[in-house]
């Protein structure tokens, strides 16, 4: 096959790429782009690690065709806050020690930024935020942090306002 030109928008920059028809985003963000911080696991869409925001909206990027996102707004955790302006979400996962080893942070952290945009105005029950995440497996925590982690952050997000903290 041949490569063809890309136009995609990551965390607000354009790149203009040259890409298989068959690639996924996955493979274009971390081969051709360097965005390691979206991993990559088991390219069946099971796990969750390698979910991006599209639109807003949590995607598995692994079964995604990086053509699909033509047009599209992509956020991956490195367009969500930097070291010096973590994302309230970022924050909470630190502060309530969320985070062991870390692989399946990007993917939780966007998956829950979708799901906290959706809710909007109220702080989820616990209930509600594993169900969100439940698409978002970590084998090292019994998840417990990571849920308290979301609700803090849902708190904090809701005393803001609309804009404060939100990626577009």
């Amino acid at each position: 096959m041949s490569r063809q030109p890309l136009d995609l928008t990551i965390n607000g920059e354009s790149y203009q790429l040259m890409v298989e028809p068959h690639w996924s985003l996955l493979q274009v963000l971390r081969r051709e782009l360097g965005m390691t911080g979206t991993k990559e696991n088991c390219l069946e869409a099971e796990c969750g690690v390698c979910t991006v925001l599209l639109d807003g909206k949590a995607v598995n990027s692994c079964i995604l065709l990086a053509e699909q996102a033509r047009g599209r707004s992509i956020v991956t955790i490195e367009g969500l806050g930097d070291p010096e302006h973590l994302h309230p979400l970022q924050r909470a996962f630190i502060d309530h020690g969320a985070v062991q080893c870390g692989y399946c942070i990007p993917g939780m952290i966007l998956t829950a930024k979708s799901f906290l945009d959706e809710c909007r105005g109220h702080v989820p029950s616990e209930a509600e935020v594993r169900e969100a995440l439940s698409g978002t497996l970590c084998r090292c925590t019994g998840y417990q942090k990571i849920v308290e982690a979301v609700i803090a952050a849902a708190r904090q997000l809701n005393s803001w306002p609309e804009e404060a903290g939100r990626a577009s």
